[in-house]
């Protein structure tokens, strides 16, 4: 597996990088191909938060994690990761090898049951227009039709309080 660290405000030891591929080379089993994953550390006053995105393909797997130490929110997450795909590997079928089929079930699979469907119709506006109108709709997410490239974009809240759109590349 190919992994790439990043430290934002923050240098990575040597050390890290070096533990960060160990753990993640314990994933290279489940994927059939090259898989490459992307490590972020992100700190912050006394909270230390490690980002994980592992893409093989068209899958694509992430896990964030935050402790004191980032040695273990990268444990943490790295963990998570394993767990995810133990308990997603019926889904995902082909995408991944057959050790993953021999890992004990941690979890029953959880079934996906749509609730509510609903139509709407898409109106052109700009980023701005759509932020405004999620704002108002008290939604922490709102789909648009874009006035600038006619295409379809949504644009969400982000924890840290910014906001995010999401451009679909066709």
């Amino acid at each position: 597996m190919k992994v790439t660290c990043t430290g934002r405000r923050v240098t990575l030891k040597p050390s890290f990088v070096e533990k960060a591929e160990a753990k993640l080379a314990k994933l290279d089993k489940f994927f059939p191909g090259e898989a490459e994953a992307q490590v972020t550390v992100n700190v912050e006053k006394s909270r230390q938060t490690v980002e994980i995105t592992v893409r093989e393909g068209s899958l694509v797997l992430r896990a964030e994690k935050a402790s004191e130490r980032m040695e273990d929110a990268l444990s943490d997450a790295c963990d998570l990761l394993v767990r995810r795909v133990v308990k997603y590997r019926k889904r995902l079928g082909d995408k991944l090898t057959s050790a993953a089929a021999e890992l004990p079930v941690a979890e029953p699979e959880e079934t996906y049951e749509v609730i509510r469907e609903k139509h709407f119709t898409v109106k052109p506006c700009s980023t701005e227009e759509a932020i405004l109108q999620m704002n108002l709709l008290g939604h922490s997410f709102y789909v648009y039709r874009s006035v600038d490239t006619d295409g379809i974009q949504v644009v969400y809240r982000r924890t840290d309080g910014g906001y995010g759109v999401l451009v679909p590349e066709l």
